[in-house]
């Protein structure tokens, strides 16, 4: 059986970086992609509105005409539905906390080595295996409907409401980690955005409000 296609939308300013990231793609084997090249916001607000929807929406955080998290505030306020990970260069724990806070599904170090940034992005390509992707949130959480934190949570990405869904079930990290294949570092920095968006201090009070 061929490998289905996935339509991805590289944003990237830096040539070697746009053009490496690209080989990445193209290398994935069981996942084959059509790849979208921009090198700036405008660009890739041009591409979303004429040529999307994406499976995939890979986000430099420091192009030429948008610095910092402003893409990604500008990208999901206009196309919400579209998944979006952040390429970035830093190891920031606050700005990568911040941006999964904001909607995006994940990230890539620019550090990291070929191999590791292969396996994150068929992480991100291929489909969730949590039950929140088959179920809208108002029937998933009933005891949501008509509070503040319903809204919250309608605001994070798939990967968001995978974890999510996995705390719920009483996972650990790395029970969560075994599960969806993402780094135990990871998981971490998705439970921490995840604690943030719905304004929460600990597992206990974040689980308290859907039982």
């Amino acid at each position: 059986m061929e490998a289905p296609e996935k339509r991805v939308l590289l944003v990237e300013d830096h040539e070697l970086i746009r053009l490496g990231t690209g080989l990445l793609l193209e290398s994935l084997g069981d996942v084959r992609c059509h790849i979208k090249l921009c090198r700036t916001l405008d660009e890739a607000r041009a591409a979303c509105r004429d040529e999307g929807p994406f499976d995939l929406t890979l986000l430099d955080l420091n192009l030429v005409d948008s610095k910092g998290l402003q893409g990604l505030r500008t990208l999901r306020d206009e196309f919400p539905d579209f998944p979006i990970a952040v390429l970035t260069g830093t190891q920031d724990e606050f700005v990568v906390r911040q941006a999964q806070a904001m909607g995006a599904i994940g990230y890539l170090l620019k550090s990291w080595a070929p191999e590791q940034i292969k396996v994150a992005l068929l992480s991100l390509l291929r489909p969730t295996s949590g039950s929140a992707a088959r179920a809208t949130i108002s029937e998933r959480f009933p005891k949501l409907a008509g509070t503040s934190h319903y809204d919250r949570v309608a605001e994070l990405g798939p990967r968001h409401l995978q974890i999510l869904e996995l705390i719920l079930e009483g996972c650990n990290n790395q029970e969560i980690s075994t599960t969806t294949g993402l780094s135990l570092g990871t998981v971490k920095n998705y439970v921490s955005a995840i604690l943030l968006a719905l304004d929460v201090e600990s597992r206990a009070h974040l689980i308290s409000l859907f039982h």
